[in-house]
């Protein structure tokens, strides 16, 4: 069996976090798997985990009446997902899909909420750490919104 902690402390997004706050965090993980195909959330579903991903790879989708299910990200090893358990009212806004077979450490977000509660520098480093996914993934959709509409906006 792998150990969780140093699995949790080789992923990018804890990389150099202070080996206290891996520990705390620890406590929230589990290993998980999903199929190729197989859906790890739906839109409007319940926010509950937050994933990073050590293989293969997930496409985040949104779906529009009459058009089905649309691709706007595919990530891969290294990567995270899963960023709505931040704010409240804790819904996915997505779905996430495995398109090949995934391994995630799956944090449980109300546990991981209650730690950064308890403990402001474990939040701190957190949020640190996730604010430049998220401008990342800001900038990536204003990219793709942009050569969607190119001089029509």
């Amino acid at each position: 069996m792998e150990n969780l902690e140093r699995i949790l402390s080789e992923h990018p997004f804890f990389t150099d976090l202070d080996k206290g706050f891996v520990a705390l965090a620890c406590g929230c993980a589990k290993n998980a798997r999903f199929e190729a195909g197989q859906f790890i959330f739906h839109e409007g579903e319940a926010a509950d985990h937050f994933y990073l991903l050590r293989e293969g790879r997930v496409a985040l989708q949104i779906s529009a009446p009459g058009r089905g299910a649309s691709t706007f990200l595919t990530l891969g090893p290294g990567e995270v997902f899963g960023v709505n358990w931040l704010v409240p009212p804790y819904r996915w806004t997505c779905d996430a899909r495995a398109l090949d077979g995934a391994r995630v450490i799956a944090m449980d977000t109300l546990c991981l909420r209650n730690k950064c509660e308890a403990d402001h520098d474990l939040g701190y480093a957190i949020m640190k750490r996730l604010m430049p996914v998220l401008l990342e993934r800001l900038h990536a959709t204003r990219l793709q919104f942009l050569d969607l509409y190119g001089a029509h906006v």
